[in-house]
């Protein structure tokens, strides 16, 4: 049998022409993606953003940004356990386990690293991980590092989490959800999901990054609205970039967790510390929500007020369960033009498309915002009604 000799070396010139090949099939798909900058001062309503409760302009969360990049500087200087960790930081775990109703936190650089620790340190090798099929990407990376043996099951559906936990091959495992899907506002299930887990011995995993703020007593989460926030069994993953307005994640849970998180979650330990800006802007919107608890109840009023709208137009609409809510375009062109014209009439709206939607339907994505008054909610509901493809 011959054996073939290295491939003729190619030109450097060419060595990435792969790159247009696979950009002229996204194109012909319809799955351009373009960054499209914002100016400071904002010319549209903005129901693409993730400020559910309007704090990220706040000038009390702006202004304790500004203040402790003048006293911290600019940057962490270093990981949280060399020179990132200020008392910022601390203070701002303290007050989220207070608020969230857990033993301790531990603040990470972004809800994705957050994920990332909390998944892969959770399982391992000899573990069983079984998730929602819609779960978020940072969720999914974690699952793939993990090397755990992973399921996968259908959507929001306990039962077959159920029994993939009694069919599974290793004693320890692990459930990975959200508590509110990201794409369709959907709630998951969450006291079935830890009857599962308590039926067959495994752990679960919560990312409550829609939770956070909107859901619960006055903001405090859906794992909290569940009564599983002191749970021993239940751990929790939260981003401070979405009700809270500013930049980083958490991870909540029992103190033997968040101790084993600190020693070994390599996103965690080999990562710059989030600066102090934005550890100081998390912790003054979260006392904001605190002291202004309505902020919650009014960024679902604004959902549930738009999906009843859409759907009464005729549009396929999510039934929204916290601040986000989606509607089905036709194709994935229908949709970026759908969200382009909206955007010429002044209305910001998010655009969903594969892969990002794990069920292949393109959606426009709308968000709420606790600081819309009410005459903008209906020029955003008109905007998006009257701009609609006609196959919707």
């Amino acid at each position: 049998m011959s054996v073939e000799g290295p491939a003729a070396p190619v030109p450097a010139d060419n060595v990435l022409d792969w790159l247009d090949v696979e950009a002229e099939k996204r194109a012909q798909a319809g799955l351009v993606r373009r960054l499209r900058p914002r100016a400071a001062a904002a010319t549209e309503l903005d129901l693409a953003g993730n400020d559910y409760l309007g704090l990220a302009r706040d000038k009390r969360v702006a202004g304790a940004a500004a203040a402790a990049a003048l006293k911290w500087g600019a940057g962490s200087t270093g990981s949280r356990l060399v020179t990132g960790s200020t008392e910022l930081h601390a203070e701002l775990e303290q007050e989220l386990a207070r608020f969230c109703g857990t033993q301790a936190a531990l603040v990470f650089s972004s809800g994705f690293t957050a994920n990332l620790g909390a998944v892969t340190t959770l399982s391992g090798r000899e573990s069983a991980i079984v998730t929602d099929a819609s779960i978020h990407a940072s969720l999914i990376e974690g699952c793939r590092l993990s090397r755990a043996d992973i399921a996968a099951v259908a959507h929001n559906d306990p039962s077959a989490v159920a029994h993939a936990l009694r069919t599974r091959r290793h004693k320890r495992a692990l459930v990975v959800t959200d508590s509110v899907f990201s794409v369709d506002g959907d709630k998951a299930d969450l006291t079935a999901l830890n009857n599962a887990c308590r039926e067959t011995g495994a752990a679960m995993l919560v990312d409550d990054a829609h939770g956070l703020g909107v859901l619960g007593d006055g903001g405090k989460g859906a794992v909290h609205e569940a009564g599983l926030n002191a749970a021993p069994d239940v751990v929790t993953t939260v981003t401070l970039s979405k009700a809270l307005g500013a930049q980083g994640g958490a991870v909540l849970g029992p103190r033997r967790v968040i101790r084993h998180l600190t020693e070994t979650a390599r996103s965690f330990i080999f990562d710059t510390a989030l600066a102090p800006a934005s550890a100081a802007a998390a912790l003054t919107a979260l006392r904001v929500l605190v002291e202004e608890p309505q902020r919650a109840e009014r960024a679902r009023e604004i959902t549930a007020t738009m999906a009843e709208r859409f759907a009464a137009a005729g549009l396929p609409t999510s039934t929204p369960e916290a601040a986000v809510l989606a509607v089905r375009a036709p194709s994935p062109d229908d949709a970026v033009a759908w969200a382009a014209r909206c955007a010429e009439r002044g209305v910001r709206v998010g655009c969903f498309r594969p892969p990002s939607v794990p069920d292949g339907i393109s959606r426009l994505r709308l968000t709420a915002n606790a600081g819309l008054t009410d005459a903008e909610v209906e020029q955003a509901i008109q905007v998006v009604t009257e701009t609609a493809p006609a196959a919707s």
